[in-house]
């Protein structure tokens, strides 16, 4: 897959509101490594009083919270789904955003953008985000340190 300019994609304001409105994420790609990206947005989010579900292939543990080794694994209520993965395997997950039925965003970190998938989630009824990075998104639009 080529790199993509994202076609579909949310505005600051529409931001602030998913930050404000969901209470569950799930991490995709979570990573146990501190010096990774995934662990530092995880850890923040955490920090910031969010409930998340890191979903890694291994280990059971990220950061005090359970390791699920898919979204299907989750039996609580995921509110956002926050993908640290690359592009192609966007389509997948938004498969699984829109199977679970409770997703109400998916957000593709910085250098994620996968339009069919966003058009998929969007036209599911789940608001995208596309090539942001959630914890900078946060702190700018919520935290606006």
């Amino acid at each position: 897959m080529e790199c993509e300019f994202p076609t579909i994609n949310s505005n600051p304001e529409e931001m602030r509101e998913y930050f404000d409105k969901c209470k569950t994420i799930a991490v995709i790609g979570a990573s146990p490594n501190p010096q990774k990206d995934s662990h530092k947005v995880t850890a923040y989010l955490i920090n910031q009083g969010y409930r998340v579900f890191p979903i890694y292939p291994k280990e059971d543990e990220i950061l005090g919270q359970k390791v699920y080794r898919s979204l299907a694994e989750i039996d609580e209520s995921v509110d956002m789904v926050v993908v640290f993965r690359k592009p192609e395997a966007c389509k997948p997950i938004a498969e699984a955003c829109i199977k679970r039925g409770d997703v109400k965003v998916l957000w593709c970190q910085i250098g994620i953008v996968n339009n069919e998938a966003a058009k998929m989630a969007k036209e599911a009824g789940i608001d995208v985000v596309q090539n942001h990075c959630a914890m900078v998104e946060h702190r700018k639009l919520v935290n606006e340190n």
